[in-house]
């Protein structure tokens, strides 16, 4: 990798139910302890890795306006890869942020016969957006994650790193995160979820499982991409554990599934 970031992060789903409109959340020690998981190192820091290039078709976006972005995986001698595996129920997971951490979007490309692959998108600003791709093409023995900037026209106004929240709504959801970082340590953090004063405990799920993680670290957009662990069933919080290695700003990215509707709650923590 091109940075000595070491992220290791782990994410179960926790067996607590709780009201998020009932004070604060229960003690840590009453606290789920999440399962392992086994976690990619931070990618999407080159354009080109392991034998492999994400190859960008010169894009035409426009902030405001629908385009498509197209873009080739080659392997070592220029020829674009048509076979890859399927993980997390996809061929391909593409996300797309700005550099500073706004307007982020995790899509899925259809891939054409020749190898290109194609989605439709709609830049909220001007400036680079980048775009990290998590694919395993099917002759590696692992994933690979490249990243690329897109340029967007225009003039760019980068917003600050927003303020560390412990709570937050998103479409009607409160989503409270519950825990902190020390860097070097393994952090527990859960994620509470409810809605018109209940606990959310029948989310659905998304992409093979009861809800993800993107972690993106702010200035290099190292990139971390987690599902939790085999859950029988889904419940009101979600437990993860977390160890970064250094200080730093990080902005987590959860998405979760409910009434046939993806959400995304996002949260900036300072280890």
């Amino acid at each position: 990798m091109a940075t000595g970031l070491v992220l290791g992060l782990t994410l179960a789903l926790g067996f607590v139910a709780g009201r998020l409109d009932a004070g604060p959340a229960p003690a840590r020690s009453a606290a789920p302890q999440p399962a392992a998981h086994a976690a990619h190192a931070p990618g999407g820091l080159q354009v080109s890795q392991d034998g492999y290039t994400l190859a960008l078709d010169p894009p035409a976006l426009s902030a405001g306006r629908a385009g498509e972005l197209a873009f080739r995986i080659v392997d070592a001698t220029g020829a674009p890869v048509t076979r890859f595996r399927t993980t997390h129920e996809r061929l391909m997971h593409l996300v797309l942020v700005g550099r500073d951490l706004t307007g982020y979007r995790h899509v899925h490309p259809e891939l054409s016969p020749d190898g290109v692959w194609r989605v439709r998108v709609t830049p909220e600003a001007p400036g680079p957006l980048r775009a990290i791709a998590d694919f395993w093409p099917a002759d590696a023995d692992r994933a690979v994650t490249l990243g690329v900037d897109v340029p967007v026209p225009g003039r760019y106004a980068p917003r600050p790193p927003a303020e560390p929240q412990e709570t937050i709504v998103v479409d009607g959801y409160t989503v409270t995160l519950d825990g902190g970082l020390r860097p070097g340590e393994s952090n527990q953090v859960l994620v509470w979820l409810g809605r018109d004063g209940k606990p959310v405990d029948d989310l659905q799920p998304h992409l093979g499982a009861y809800g993800h993680l993107v972690a993106l670290r702010h200035g290099d957009l190292a990139y971390l991409h987690v599902h939790p662990a085999a859950a029988s069933r889904p419940e009101s919080v979600v437990a993860f554990g977390v160890t970064v290695p250094s200080a730093g700003t990080y902005r987590l990215f959860f998405e979760f599934r409910h009434r046939d509707v993806v959400h995304v709650a996002e949260f900036t923590v300072t280890a």
